[in-house]
């Protein structure tokens, strides 16, 4: 008997769940992302001669309620249009029965590789461009339910984007909401640890809202916080992830576009309303908003001061 290397059973392995895209006008190409549910791969759309994401289920003989799932995810990306979330162009099935969906290809690096060498600044406002668009699914009431720095994409042009909504969750009531829905049992925990709210890791999902997504990045946040150059975070930052990633979700803070007012407080040198600052902190605060007139204050008292020294000599 020949036995197989991991490296030959892995390739194997590979080519078998390659999805067969006879009868589609795509080409398969590398595969670039996988996730819990289905692989994306980069594709070539023969009928426009343009690369696009091609995602695929895992599974070869996928159950009804994946197969709903694949599709809702699909749905929820198709009809959330906003800068900052990935569009759909395609649905499909392939031979085999697995369902495909077809979105732009994005280019560009991951949230935690592309801030590394970033300043604090920088970083808080490709944050807030997060908000915008987690605000706006929030609006359509569609809950992320798996916001994390890998889930976010930078591109070379400062695009950013929310990626990987295969755990969505479409409200009750909310527009988007397809004409089937997927029931998730008490006890179902979808999301990442050290990211995903309390709730979500209790599996309690009567209380996944808008404001587990706001417990999320607030961990993002925090991720984004990492020390600087051996500086630690901002006291007053500290205190915004503390309340959006409160235990309790009526403790955070009840939506995301108030998470990121909170941010553009600090970018604007007002203060923060999670952190009450002594009067030292308040001084040092207006010091350094208004430091450039300060700096000419000083610089026209301090001439006036040689002048009349200058005088009486």
């Amino acid at each position: 008997m020949t036995w197989l290397s991991d490296a030959a059973v892995k390739h194997l392995c590979d080519i078998a769940d390659r999805p067969d895209l006879s009868g589609t006008p795509y080409e398969l190409a590398e595969p670039i992302a996988r996730g819990g549910m289905g692989t994306v791969y980069r594709s070539r759309d023969r009928r426009l001669e343009r690369d696009v994401a091609l995602k695929v289920m895992h599974a070869p003989a996928p159950s009804a309620s994946e197969i709903e799932r694949m599709r809702v995810e699909a749905r929820i990306l198709a009809r959330l249009e906003h800068p900052g979330i990935v569009p759909v162009h395609d649905l499909g099935a392939l031979p085999d029965g697995r369902l495909f969906y077809v979105m732009k290809l994005v280019r560009g690096r991951r949230l935690d590789e592309a801030v590394r060498d970033q300043p604090l600044h920088a970083r808080l406002r490709i944050f807030a461009r997060i908000c915008e668009a987690v605000a706006f699914a929030h609006a359509q009431g569609v809950v992320h339910r798996d916001l994390k720095p890998e889930n976010v994409m930078v591109g070379p042009f400062g695009e950013v984007l929310v990626l990987d909504w295969g755990v969505a969750r479409i409200l009750g009531g909310a527009p988007l909401a397809p004409p089937s829905s997927i029931d998730e049992p008490l006890g179902t925990v979808l999301g990442t640890p050290g990211f995903m709210a309390p709730e979500q890791a209790r599996g309690d999902m009567a209380l996944v809202d808008e404001r587990a997504d706001v417990h999320a990045l607030g961990a993002v946040l925090r991720h984004l916080l990492a020390p600087q150059g051996g500086r630690h975070a901002p006291a007053a930052l500290e205190a915004v992830c503390a309340r959006a990633m409160a235990t309790h979700p009526g403790d955070r803070y009840a939506s995301v576009g108030e998470l990121a007012a909170e941010v553009e407080r600090f970018l604007d040198a007002r203060p923060v309303r999670a952190y009450p600052e002594g009067p030292v902190e308040r001084a040092r605060r207006l010091a350094a908003k208004y430091r450039t007139p300060l700096l000419l204050v000083t610089a026209y008292l301090l001439m006036r001061v040689l002048l009349a020294l200058v005088t009486r000599m």
